[in-house]
């Protein structure tokens, strides 16, 4: 039994559509970085799909790219994490507002 392209997409408007929800609907910057990054792995799993199913290859050097910039996003991303949580000792959105104090 071989899953077919609906299938694949199906899958990846799923992930995608979790990942945007919680990026929506959570407060804590940590749960929205990994929100934002199953998004991009859904946008990933299109293009992979695409690519097997239309025979080509460019859908999987796009996935390569695409993973190598967010390898360099992770480390990034977790450093500024990092970093406002030695200044103001939370991860919570609501209290890291940038105008106030």
């Amino acid at each position: 039994m071989s899953a077919g392209l609906n299938e694949y997409i199906i899958l990846s408007a799923l992930l995608f559509a979790i990942g945007f929800f919680g990026v929506l609907l959570r407060k804590n910057t940590l749960v929205i970085y990994m929100c934002l990054e199953l998004m991009l792995i859904a946008s990933t799993v299109a293009l992979a799909a695409f690519s097997r199913f239309n025979g080509t290859i460019e859908g999987n050097v796009f996935v390569f790219f695409i993973l190598t910039v967010a390898a360099a996003e992770v480390a990034v991303g977790l450093a500024i994490i990092v970093a406002l949580f030695r200044k103001r000792q939370t991860v919570q959105v609501e209290e890291l507002n940038a105008l106030k104090n």
